[in-house]
């Protein structure tokens, strides 16, 4: 059973120790327990002695120190080949780094010849396309100087004849000194006639612009008498309607103006009519008219109080004429 509690003196050998009394206690508890290896004391047999466990572990130690010292040295000799390896990997990763030096240097070196090459070759390729396209231009100047050639040979065949007729000419006129002359002379009638021809069409192209404008002036301007005619019959019915408009607001203004005079004529009629209630009421009263007739609030006020003491007056004549009604009836009862 593992110890759980404290020590409390130690033996010969510095082995920690419990009290016997109480190691009692731990072993009746240890025997209790199932979750820990118990091992029962052999009560037949006699431990080892102090001596004997002493001599035990000295030789024990002392196999472990010649363990120990061949396990130091075997270590010290496994460090020295360690050693020796890395200086060799050292050598080997020097020389495999010259290699790769080398053959990256022989690999740049392939690769800028390639790439002078193929700039060579490229270059050769367009000089010799450029060379082919010459070549191909003056076969074709050479095929269409021999084309000229054969053209002006049968010109110069078919107009023969026209040049000894220039040479007659010559000697039988006194105005040309030469054929060169009389050419001369035609190539300058030509021109004449060509510029006058292109003088007339331009001419003729300025009469066409001019007609072109004309006729684009008269259509805008025919345009403009159209649009024209448009705004004045806009205008004209603008008008009609605004006539139409105007009459049916001057019906309005008049019969709103017959309206107003009939209103006001009420309202004097009313005035009136309220002013002599009001004289009637003074003189029922036996009193002078003071208030006015511009003050006719006053007035309705007076008379709304007359009216009140009439209808006062008139219900107790209602109220006496029924007493006196109820009266005689229960007397002809």
């Amino acid at each position: 059973m593992p110890r759980t509690k404290p020590t409390k003196t130690l033996d010969v050998l510095g082995n920690l120790d419990l009290r016997p009394e109480e190691a009692v206690g731990d072993y009746l508890l240890s025997k209790i327990q199932d979750k820990y290896f118990i091992k029962p004391p052999l009560v037949d047999t006699a431990g080892d002695s102090i001596e004997l466990l002493h001599i035990h572990n000295t030789r024990e130690h002392d196999k472990m120190l010649e363990l120990q010292q061949e396990m130091l040295e075997n270590s010290k000799r496994q460090s020295q080949i360690n050693e020796d390896r890395v200086k060799q990997m050292y050598q080997t990763q020097e020389e495999l780094r010259q290699r790769f030096i080398d053959v990256n240097s022989f690999i740049k070196d392939c690769a800028d010849k390639k790439r002078i090459a193929e700039k060579a070759i490229h270059d050769e390729e367009q000089l010799h396309e450029e060379l082919s396209e010459d070549i191909k231009k003056f076969k074709t100047s050479i095929s269409e100087l021999t084309t000229f050639r054969e053209a002006l040979k049968g010109t110069v065949e078919e107009f023969q004849p026209y040049e000894k007729v220039l040479e007659e000419v010559v000697k039988v006129s006194d105005i040309f000194s030469s054929p060169k002359d009389c050419m001369d002379r035609c190539d300058a009638l030509m021109l004449a006639q060509i510029e006058i021809s292109e003088l007339e069409n331009k001419k003729l192209q300025e009469i066409e612009e001019m007609r072109q404008h004309m006729v684009k002036i008269t259509n805008e301007a025919a345009l403009t008498v159209l649009g024209l005619k448009n705004d004045l019959s806009k205008l004209e019915r603008s008008y009609n309607e605004s006539r139409a408009l105007c009459f049916r607001w001057e019906k309005i203004l008049a019969s709103t103006k017959d309206v107003i005079a009939a209103n006001f004529l009420d309202k004097q009629r009313s005035l009136g009519a309220v002013n002599a209630l009001y004289g009637i009421l003074c003189r029922r009263r036996g009193i002078s008219t003071d208030i006015r007739p511009q003050h006719m609030e006053a007035q309705l006020d007076f008379i709304k109080i007359e009216l009140e003491l009439l209808q006062e007056l008139l219900r107790e004549f209602e109220e006496e004429n029924e007493a006196k009604g109820r009266l005689e009836i229960s007397k002809g009862h």
